[in-house]
């Protein structure tokens, strides 16, 4: 003891020590801490952090990331030299953790191996790939009409209750047989609504390969602004360790008024709806790093589904137009049509994906066929037919058509549909063999058709997923299988 007493050599390390001035509603006020940068992270009392925001001459704005009602003025805090990050690696897989990587599921310290920082340059242009690999929705109308491709940023919006979240949850839940680690980010949740959604992913056994962050609605706001940052870093670990990976933002209107919170306490200047001047930016930067990594790094990607909430489906509001701009398509919601049970709710109209049929399989593309225009003329025809008009049988054709690609799109929730089913399903629809089966019927036949994917032969399902389009005698072979399966449906009608 003595030994070490003698050899022991005192280590003096500078530290800057400031001082609170004042304390806000997540925010606090501080003076004395000339070297601090922008985005430092600073420690108060009680180990709490805070973000340096505003860097003025006399003091600093600080967003406070906790529970702030301890502090006082008069309190001294310390600068850590570091900014924000956030523990990365497969540890955080099956998690529910906080934006700060504490865990919230009450299974102990959640074990990383590195760390990154939450606010990173996206990739370089020339360090991306063309997006071509479609990622799989199990949900028909996204499937068929509104593709979404690996690496793709596909925006999801509507009015409350609309099913966003259901929507992707179900993508969710689809990745379990294909390879893709999932993120799911609750923005200003209210805690029964996260629970709801970390149940139904452990009931469909898709906890283990996603993490769920979770900032609820009475967290402070800096955790709020901080957690798709967070959740993107987490992400950005698997993509370039050259996985697949999708995440989710539930939802983005809660992070921009997050945000817009803290601007206006720190006293920044309001511009449109009291939203400080670079809303815009703080979506941009998050959105860009959703990309497909050249074959040269890995040739991972990640794929992000934000998701927006519109008010009296107002789609021109101020932060809808933002994400539509930044993103590569969306997917629109209408309670017109979910009042309507027309669920998904999904308005083909309003829905588009700027990858389109790049981001689908060759054999799917080629069996979607004009399903969007022959819906589309169905939509149009169906308003006109209101009105008592007589109609030719040309376009009684069309209506009867349509009607049985509205009762196509519709499906239920949790109830997924693999690439086969949905080429057996789409294949009798465009063919029109579904038109010859009473429309009471058809929710009965498709189920049908479903089941019947099993006597599809292993060597034609493995065609499905490489070769370019679907050939005569696949196609042949299909109408075959889909004719025996349908047959008592027919004859039903007769």
């Amino acid at each position: 003891m003595s030994q070490a007493r003698e050899h022991f050599v005192p280590s003096f390390q500078p530290l800057e020590v400031g001082t609170i001035l004042s304390v806000s509603t997540g925010i606090a006020i501080v003076t004395g801490l000339p070297g601090v940068g922008f985005e430092e992270l600073i420690e108060f009392p009680d180990g709490l952090l805070g973000i340096a925001f505003n860097i003025d001459v006399n003091e600093i704005g600080v967003v406070l990331l906790g529970d702030y009602s301890n502090l006082q003025a008069g309190d001294e805090v310390i600068r850590t030299g570091r900014v924000m990050d956030v523990g990365v690696g497969d540890g955080v897989l099956g998690r529910v953790i906080d934006p700060l990587g504490r865990p919230l599921d009450g299974l102990g310290i959640v074990h990383t191996a590195q760390r990154l920082p939450i606010e990173r340059e996206a990739k370089a242009i020339m360090d991306r790939a063309p997006v071509t690999v479609p990622l799989q929705s199990g949900i028909k109308v996204i499937d068929a009409l509104v593709p979404i491709g690996r690496g793709q940023r596909e925006l999801i919006l509507g009015d409350r209750k609309t099913g966003k979240t259901s929507i992707a949850i179900d993508t969710i839940i689809n990745q379990r047989d294909h390879n893709v680690l999932c993120i799911y980010c609750a923005i200003g949740q209210r805690a029964s609504a996260v629970a709801k959604v970390v149940a139904d992913l452990r009931n469909h056994g898709a906890l283990d390969y996603t993490v769920v962050m979770v900032s609820e609605g009475n967290s402070a706001p800096g955790l709020t602004y901080i957690a798709p940052y967070a959740a993107t870093s987490i992400a950005e670990h698997f993509m370039e360790a050259g996985r697949d990976v999708l995440i989710v933002y539930d939802d983005l209107t809660q992070h921009a008024r997050a945000y817009r919170e803290l601007s206006l306490l720190l006293r920044r200047p309001p511009g449109r709806e009291a939203f400080p001047g670079d809303v815009f930016y703080i979506h941009s930067r998050l959105l860009e790093r959703a990309t497909h990594l050249h074959q040269d790094l890995g040739g991972g990607s990640l794929t992000a589904l934000p998701i927006i909430e519109t008010e009296a489906q107002d789609i021109s509001a101020y932060i809808p137009t933002n994400l539509i701009s930044i993103t590569d398509g969306q997917v629109y919601l209408s309670p017109n049509l979910f009042e309507l049970g027309i669920l998904p709710a999904v308005d083909v109209a309003k829905s588009v994906s700027r990858v389109g049929g790049k981001a689908q399989l060759g054999t799917y593309r080629s069996v979607v066929g004009t399903l969007k225009l022959d819906y589309s003329q169905f939509e149009e025809l169906e308003t006109f037919a209101r009105f008592g008009t007589r109609l030719d049988e040309t376009s009684k054709k069309t209506l009867n058509h349509g009607l049985r690609i509205r009762a196509y799109l519709k499906q239920a929730i949790f109830s997924p549909l693999t690439i086969s089913a949905q080429i057996c399903v789409l294949l009798a629809l465009t063919s029109g063999v579904f038109d010859l089966i009473p429309i009471e019927k058809i929710v009965d036949a498709e189920s049908a058709l479903c089941n019947a994917t099993s006597f599809i032969p292993v060597d034609m399902q493995r065609r499905f997923m490489t070769e370019s389009t679907l050939s005569e005698d696949d196609r042949a072979l299909l109408i075959q299988i889909i004719q025996t399966v349908l047959h008592s449906f027919l004859q039903v009608k007769n």
